[in-house]
């Protein structure tokens, strides 16, 4: 039996044997065409994590793993490692009264986040509801926390200074001997934490503001049909829909107090008591050339701040929150 040149089998025998062969040429070159393009095309996702987490690597962890390994031996800054020392650094941290009293000052802005976070929230709740000029006050709340904070220390520092701007306000209202603001040991901390106050409530306010603003209207709506007012309202509604966010500004304020720089180094450079933990390693390391002892005390930093983070997640668990 054959086959003319014309009859349908032939034809649909030399279509399929042509798709065949340009199936076989498409797999030999696999670095281009469709099949390339594919694999590249798979690829991408994590050619772009590799790259985050190279970035995290050797921005975080590599100097973290050095810091520890740093405060294990005893170094000055400069050359190589002068002597393997084991625990000695870590035994002088938690010897040494010097080092650990400066906490004490940490408590300052502790307390004062207490208050920056209650004003942040009642601006925030203040403004979540149909208020005039609302956009007006968000940026004026907000606008503190982007200033950069050596800004804000010499803002301050001609603020707090003597006959400065502070000085001459209280003169108008019959305060003839105002204190010294920052050379007074017993007001400096005070003072200082006002500042940090005044700069970081724009933070607060921002989460606070974003996370009343999630809530659905739909529920105030029937609390008002209810005849809850304002308060009830904050109390039974806003208050449990934002405990989260109030759990995350805890863990900010503790790790905050204890990790204060900017403000006390550029206003005092840490006289007068107003020395912080991170001062204190800062001078250790640069001042004193004991990078190693340094080293040790901003690992212990570290260890704190995990670990009353975790305390904290054991008194407040992160629950789930259920308006509805």
């Amino acid at each position: 039996m054959s086959f003319s040149a014309k009859s349908p089998l032939r034809a649909e025998l030399t279509e399929t044997k042509a798709k065949r062969s340009l199936a076989r040429k498409r797999t030999r070159r696999p670095g281009s065409g469709p099949v390339g393009q594919s694999l590249l095309t798979r690829a991408t996702p994590y050619l772009f994590v590799a790259l985050a987490v190279g970035l995290l690597l050797l921005m975080t962890y590599v100097p973290a793993v050095s810091m520890f390994w740093f405060s294990l031996n005893e170094w000055t800054g400069f050359g190589p490692v002068d002597e393997f020392v084991g625990l000695d650094n870590y035994i002088a941290v938690f010897t040494d009264p010097k080092i650990f009293s400066v906490f004490g000052v940490s408590l300052y802005y502790f307390f004062a986040s207490f208050l920056q976070m209650g004003i942040a929230l009642y601006f925030a709740t203040l403004l979540s509801f149909n208020t005039r000029f609302s956009n007006f006050f968000k940026g004026i709340i907000f606008f503190p926390y982007l200033i950069n904070g050596v800004a804000i220390g010499f803002i301050f520092l001609y603020l707090f200074q003597p006959g400065g701007t502070l000085d001459t306000v209280l003169s108008w209202v019959g305060v003839a001997d105002p204190p010294q603001w920052l050379g007074d040991a017993d007001i400096a901390n005070y003072s200082l934490a006002g500042t940090s106050v005044w700069r970081y409530t724009g933070l607060n306010f921002v989460l606070f503001l974003g996370a009343i603003q999630s809530i659905p209207s739909e529920i105030y709506e029937a609390a008002e049909l209810d005849g809850a007012n304002r308060w009830a309202q904050f109390r039974h509604i806003i208050l449990p829909g934002i405990r989260r966010i109030v759990g995350l500004s805890f863990i900010l304020a503790v790790s905050g107090s204890l990790s204060v720089f900017e403000i006390p180094y550029i206003m005092t450079t840490g006289a007068n008591g107003t020395s912080t933990f991170v001062i204190q390693t800062m001078q250790t390391a640069f001042h004193f050339r004991q990078v190693g002892l340094a080293s040790a005390m901003a690992v212990v930093l570290l260890l704190i701040v995990l670990f009353v983070t975790w305390i904290q997640r054991k008194l407040f668990p992160d629950e789930k929150v259920d308006l509805s």
